[in-house]
């Protein structure tokens, strides 16, 4: 299942690299110390994946660390991508798998 958890985090990089969502400059070190929730205050949520959800993850994979049990990112991907946005409807469906997976089987995945 860690390896289903993997192909899942570099397929929504993937995704975001094709949507150009992907940025090559990392925002400042304050930015990234935000201790909001998806750090709203400093980021915005294509950043926040980007530079602090996928990092932890993949992290917490390489290190062997457990998982998180409980996953519910794909709320604020459905506040942040309207209707209208065929690319976020394409990066929500990867963030329910994501949620789905850590959620239903987090702790298979420890």
């Amino acid at each position: 299942m860690r390896d289903e958890l993997t192909e899942l985090l570099h397929t929504l990089e993937s995704e975001m690299r094709a949507q150009e969502r992907w940025e090559e400059q990392p925002p400042s070190a304050e930015a990234l110390a935000s201790t909001e929730p998806f750090a709203v205050d400093t980021l915005d949520f294509d950043q926040w994946l980007q530079w602090i959800f996928l990092p932890r993850l993949h992290q917490m994979l390489a290190m062997q660390l457990p998982l998180p049990t409980n996953c519910a990112v794909c709320p604020m991907a459905e506040e942040v991508y309207g209707t209208e946005d065929v690319g976020g409807e394409r990066l929500r469906a990867i963030i329910a798998q994501i949620d789905e997976l850590l959620t239903e089987h987090g702790g298979d995945l420890n």
